[in-house]
This record gives C-alpha cells, sequence and structure tokens, in this order.
C-alpha cells in the first residue's frame, strides 16, 4: 500500500516509521526541510535508503501534492498542526484525487465529529484526552468513595 503523509512532526514521523516498517510504500511531505531529521532520527540507515521518499513543499499546493505521489495513494493521513490545513487537504485527497483511504487529525473535537459526518475519517487528540482525565476522574472518585 502506498501511504502519502502529510506533516513530518512527532506524529507525522512516527507513523511514518512504523508504516515504512510495516512494509508499506511510504512517502512524507513537510514544508520544513529540517523536519526530514525525525524520519532519520533513531535508525540505522536515512529515511531513503530504507526506502522511504521526502518531499519538501506546502500541501495545499497541488505540484507538492503530486510530488510527494497523492496521485498513486491508497491512504493519505493528514497530520500537520492546523486544523484548517488538515481539513482543507484531507478534502482535496478525498474529492479531487480520489484517495480511498483519507485520515485526519483535528484537534477541534466538534469540527472533527462534523466533518467525520461528512465522510472523513478523523481523529481527535482532544476528544481522547477528554475521554481519559473523565474516566482517570471516575476512577479517582470510586476510589475515594
Amino acid at each position: 500500500m502506498f501511504v502519502l503523509i502529510v506533516g513530518a512532526g512527532r506524529v507525522g514521523a512516527t507513523v511514518a516509521k512504523s508504516a515504512l516498517a510495516a512494509g508499506h510504500e511510504v512517502s512524507v511531505l513537510d514544508e520544513d526541510p529540517l523536519s526530514h531529521e525525525r524520519l532519520d532520527a533513531g535508525q540505522s540507515e536515512s529515511w531513503e535508503d530504507s526506502g522511504g521518499q521526502f518531499t519538501v513543499g506546502t500541501a495545499l499546493e497541488t505540484e507538492a501534492l503530486i510530488q510527494a505521489g497523492i496521485e498513486r495513494a491508497d491512504a493519505f493521513i493528514a497530520s500537520t498542526a492546523g486544523d484548517n490545513t488538515n481539513l482543507v487537504i484531507a478534502q482535496i485527497a478525498q474529492k479531487r484525487f480520489g484517495v480511498e483511504r483519507v485520515i485526519v487529525r483535528v484537534m477541534d473535537p466538534a469540527r472533527a465529529d462534523w466533518y467525520g459526518e461528512q465522510g472523513l475519517e478523523t481523529i481527535s487528540p482532544t476528544k481522547h484526552a477528554i475521554a481519559m482525565f473523565k474516566s482517570a476522574l471516575e476512577t479517582e472518585a470510586e476510589a475515594v468513595a
């Protein structure tokens, strides 16, 4: 499977390395050339020598997405630091390029729910954190009672 990941921060780089180790073909697109260092960190060989692809560019520009391989992507992950960017590029991947599996990180839980209803597969770390805090508080309340 060919996976295109936009955003080589902690999340994107870790998912990219995991996908490559699982045998997938992985391309990462990020506007910061230094983010490539996260892909090499802790590896015995460079990202490219391991079979990965890295493209420097802005995901809101069609040319950068094409250069990174979106036209043949089986899966697309939007994991930049910005909800607006993630939601726009996820919709571009889904609607313009017809990528089958589009997964998008959305920090705002309400927006994640709404876009999920529109057909995007959303992951909201904020939503997960809220659930974990609630669960921890309930567990503490039960222990005190």
